[in-house]
This record gives C-alpha cells, structure tokens and sequence, in this order.
C-alpha cells in the first residue's frame, strides 16, 4: 500500500476542515451532485485516502459533461434528474477491462455502440479504449444506485458504483417532498451511500494485475478491513465536502438540522454486506424503498410507512427515511435554567413552580412538558473531565461553557453532537484501528443557526 505524504488525522481531516465547514456552511443540506440530462463519464484508476493515513487503488467515474478532463471520484457523482427526463450517458472506458453501466429500477431504453464494444452478461460494455452509450427514461420519483454491470464483484468492489436521485413533477426546492406528497416532505437531506473494501484485492490488481486475482481467492473468501459513507472512512466523513484534502473523495456525509425538523436520510447500500445504519437520539420513519413510496395506493402517501430505531441497509437496497429530533423524553430543558440562559416555552417563563404547557414551542421546538426542569446531574469540575472536541463547555443547546485552552472548537454554534454508525462494531475501524470506518456524527444545531 502507498502512503500519502499529509496524514489525514483527527488534527488535520477534522479540528480544521470540519471546523471550517460548519462555520463557512459547507456542509451540504441539500445532496450534493450533477445536474442536466446528458452526462460523460469516464472509468479510470486513481487513488483514495482511508482515515488511517493509507491510500487505497480504486476504479471511479469521473464526469467529464463538460469536456473537463477529471479525476475519477469514489462513489461516482450523483446524479440528481427529473421525474420525466429522458437521460443518456456516455461511458469512456480507460481501464484494461470491459465497464458498462447498470440502472436499478430503471429501464434503459437504449445501449448504443459507439466504438469498440461487446454484447456483455447484463449490457452493452465499453471495451478498453471504447465507448457506450445509455438512455432511459426517470420515470419514478426516488432515490436509486447505478454500478456496473460487468464483473460486478470485482467492478462494485473496485468502486464503480453512485447514486441517483429523482425529484419528483413539481418540485419546489422551497418546500421539498422527495415523492411529491406531503408525508414525504423534508427540511434537508443528506445522502449515506455506504460500501466496504478488502485492500487485498485493490493491492493485488496494483502491485501484481488482474491475473495475479484470478490466482487468488479473495472475491470469494471476502474479508473488507474499509468501510465507507459517501466514499470516505472516519473521520474523514466529518470533513467538509470538496476537501482538498480528499480530491477523489469529494462528498462529505455529516448531518445537521434544527430540533423540529425533518431530515431525509436517502440510503444506499452498495456493497455486498449488510450494513445496519444506527441513528441514536430518536427513530427514523421510513417512507420509501427503491425508489417507491410505502403507500396503500397512488396517491396515499406513506401510509404504510414505519419506524426503526437502525436501517437494515440490504446490499443493493436503497431506502428514504425521515429522522426527526426534539429532545422529547430527556425530562430536562434542553435550553437550561441559568439566570443568563433565560426563556420561556409558549410563553411560560423558566420558573420551577409554572405549570408547564402542553406540546412543543412553535419556535425553539422545546418539549414543554420538561421546560424548567434542571438537569438532572451535577457535572464534575473541569480538572476532572476529558473534553471532546464537540463539547461546547455546556449540556444546553446553544450554550457555550468554559473550557480550558485548547479544548473543544468543533462546535462553534453549541450544538448536540453524537455518533451515527453501523451497529456491526467491526466496521468503526479502519484496519482494526478504532474510531474509523462506517461512522459520522449529527449535529442538531440550536435554532436561528443557518444550515445551508
């Protein structure tokens, strides 16, 4: 394996790149990707750094729409259409292998020979050195993988693989709803593309070529030691998207929102493991699979919909959800009850012995219930804590505390930070070394904070 010259650290990946997203609004609240109809990609070979300072060979698509000559970018860039558009995209193949394009749950229309090609197992294939083309209609609303078709435990593995995004007829950016329906509206929304890697096979097709593989039992007895979200393993997840530290790596996967807010999570799972998607702090609703509406008929919306408390995350899978958080059942105030921190909840002041109103302040979004009520536990003296670098100096959103020099900086609006992570442990490392792999963080931001 290489090794890059700058090590991406929790220093460097995230005390100054993520500090500088969530201050310049890097973070992307809206799914970052391409637009249009009429999209070039090129298959070529680079690399991609991993969270313990490797780097990793892979195979990607880069877009060259625009005649740019690019680097690949793992997971391919995200194509974010219109329900109705008709879409063509044409593949440039610069590996030494036959590549072609596969769209799940869409139907292609055409596969249109360019230069040298060959029939392929599922579709028509670039040969090396040539070009396919490929045409099908966005017909349904939703959230779908694309990958390739040929040789795909080696291809998807390599890192061929993306995701498209459908808006439904009519969108409004300015009130989103990812099906058109209302039970499928949201207040922003993050993609969690999630894959695995064995170094092995990347190493083997580097060092010794594919034939060298084929001598090998590695495609079969799999054993991945990367595990990725939008392409990047902890912590690098939590740096701000188009880094220049990552230039193949493009897309960041750290969520904020507002409490009261609705989050869509669109997740796609394109490996060949499960992945148990975990988010703490509250359910998710999911309301979409593979691009369909979990609805009892055109038009109810998602009336079959249902909560989980983690995503399954099934190979191939895509799945839409909706996560929303309130603090609701913390039995404290989340804004405090200092005499400096002074606020009410439907009007009702901090006052310990004020009946508390019922349901949620139209602003803050407070459980009313537990407004006024302290928290519950005296914390210890700041010589006898360890510091985060997320914690603000204070368990109360939108409060910054005193901290010791040095301390704290990644939570410059005093938010609530915690993990989201797959539930299967081995996948929090990057090659066994813990924090690392399929992990990033939620930030739920005090209200009045922009989110771009």
């Amino acid at each position: 394996m290489k090794r890059i010259g700058i090590t991406p650290s929790w220093l460097v990946a995230v005390a100054a790149a993520l500090l500088l997203s969530l201050v310049a609004g890097a973070a992307q609240a809206m799914i970052d990707g391409i637009t249009g109809t009429t999209f070039s990609f090129t298959a070529k070979a680079d690399y991609l750094s991993t969270g313990d300072g490797n780097t990793v060979l892979f195979w990607g698509f880069a877009n060259e729409s625009d005649g740019t000559v690019r680097r690949p970018q793992y997971p391919g860039p995200t194509l974010i259409l219109n329900q109705g558009d008709t879409v063509t995209i044409k593949l440039k193949n610069e590996l030494p292998v036959p590549v072609s394009i596969v769209l799940p749950g869409h139907a292609v229309t055409t596969a249109e020979e360019v230069a040298p090609t060959a029939p392929g197992l599922l579709t028509l294939e670039a040969s090396p050195g040539g070009t396919a083309k490929y045409t099908f209609t966005a017909t349904h609303a939703g959230t779908y993988l694309y990958h390739s078709g040929s040789r795909p435990e080696l291809q998807v593995e390599m890192g061929l693989v993306g995701a498209i995004v459908v808006r439904p007829y009519g969108f409004n950016p300015s009130a989103p709803a990812a099906y058109g329906h209302p039970g499928s509206a949201y207040d922003h929304e993050y993609l969690f593309l999630l894959t695995e890697m064995d170094p092995r096979i990347h190493e083997t097709v580097e060092f010794f070529g594919l034939a060298a593989l084929d001598g090998t039992d590695y495609l079969s007895d799999y054993f991945p030691n990367y595990w990725f979200i939008n392409g990047r393993t902890a912590p690098d997840t939590m740096a701000m998207a188009n880094s220049p530290l990552f230039p193949t790596q493009p897309y960041d996967s750290m969520p904020r929102m507002h409490p009261g807010d609705r989050l869509l999570m669109r997740v796609v799972t394109a490996g060949r493991d499960l992945h148990p998607f975990h988010h703490h702090g509250n359910h998710a609703r999911i309301i979409a699979r593979d691009g369909r509406l979990l609805e009892s008929a055109p038009g109810a919306g998602p009336d079959l919909s249902h909560e989980v408390f983690t995503i399954a995350s099934v190979p191939g899978e895509t799945v839409d959800a909706i996560f929303e958080w309130t603090g609701k059942g913390l039995g404290w105030d989340i804004y405090g009850t200092d005499a400096d921190h002074l606020h009410t909840c439907n009007g009702i002041p901090v006052d310990a012995a004020s009946p508390a109103s019922a349901g949620y302040d139209p602003v803050t979004k407070e459980y009313c219930p537990d407004h006024g009520k302290p928290f519950p536990v005296t914390l210890p003296g700041n010589l006898e804590l360890t510091f985060g670098g997320f914690y603000s100096g204070s368990p109360f959103l939108g409060t910054l505390g005193s901290l010791p020099p040095g301390e704290g900086g990644l939570n410059p609006n005093a938010g609530f930070v915690y993990m989201w992570h797959s539930h299967t442990e081995k996948e929090l490392t990057n090659w066994d070394i813990f924090p690392g792999g399929l992990m990033t963080m939620l930030v739920v931001e005090p209200p009045g904070v922009p989110i771009p």
